[in-house]
């Protein structure tokens, strides 16, 4: 019997799913996932996800570097923001990065806590390296969407589809949510730079007034070959 598919919509709705001993993709296309995957392209060593400010401050003790941000905007006081292009910088190399954000490594947590056999990190960037392993892995799939402080987003939504568009000649897709986002990524596949730009993050962006384009950067596909992995506590490429 093949093995499951489903996508989350939100963290608020993850509690009709089961995760136990699946496998649980974690998206945060806007920013932390793709952020997370542009990090180990760099060259960084290791990443903890951290629930909250001060926490994620502790670490600079042990040589870890801050990276964070709260309602879209970098925390006041850290190295680093949520930004991808924060994380193309090569003094980067080696290092352990703290990392909190408002919606990823809140679902990297969540996805830990209820039992799930393995968390990957997967964003448009490694989008191929992501269906890749999980064609070979033999597991019940969920598709996290972090959203948006439990609401759903487009940009995880299509990012959710994109993949189960991929995955469902070998996975079974009785999860309404996996098919409807399938069907919005497929009619949509060549408009996404468009159809991105009207969602409530990417205007939040807009509001910000924010030096960088980071909605054209985490929508290009297969930039990154690494499909980050969470490992006790600690997320490394793999």
């Amino acid at each position: 019997m093949a093995n499951s598919i489903e996508v989350v919509l939100s963290p608020a709705l993850l509690q009709a799913h089961e995760v136990h001993q699946k496998t649980v993709v974690i998206i945060d296309i806007l920013r932390a996932t793709s952020s997370m995957c542009v990090a180990f392209k760099t060259g960084v060593n290791k990443i903890l996800p951290v629930a909250g400010l001060d926490e994620c401050l502790l670490y600079r003790e042990f040589d870890f570097l801050c990276a964070g941000e709260r309602d879209a905007q970098k925390v006041e006081g850290f190295d680093l923001g949520n930004s991808p292009f924060e994380f193309t910088n090569p003094i980067l190399a080696g290092r352990n990065i703290a990392f909190t954000t408002t919606n990823g490594t809140k679902a990297i947590k969540m996805a830990r806590s209820r039992g799930a056999a393995h968390i990957l990190i997967g964003s448009f960037l490694n989008l191929t390296a992501v269906f890749n392993q999980l064609s070979s892995m033999q597991h019940d799939v969920v598709l996290l969407c972090a959203g948006w402080k439990d609401k759903v987003n487009l940009e995880d939504t299509l990012f959710a589809g994109a993949l189960t568009s991929m995955l469902r000649q070998q996975f079974t897709t009785e999860c309404d949510a996996a098919l409807s986002s399938a069907l919005l990524y497929e009619q949509n596949r060549h408009r996404l730079d468009e159809l991105v730009r009207q969602s409530s993050h990417a205007r939040r962006f807009k509001l910000l007034e924010m030096q960088t384009d980071d909605v054209t950067f985490c929508l290009q596909q297969n930039i990154c070959t690494n499909v980050p992995k969470l490992k006790g506590e600690y997320i490394f490429a793999s």
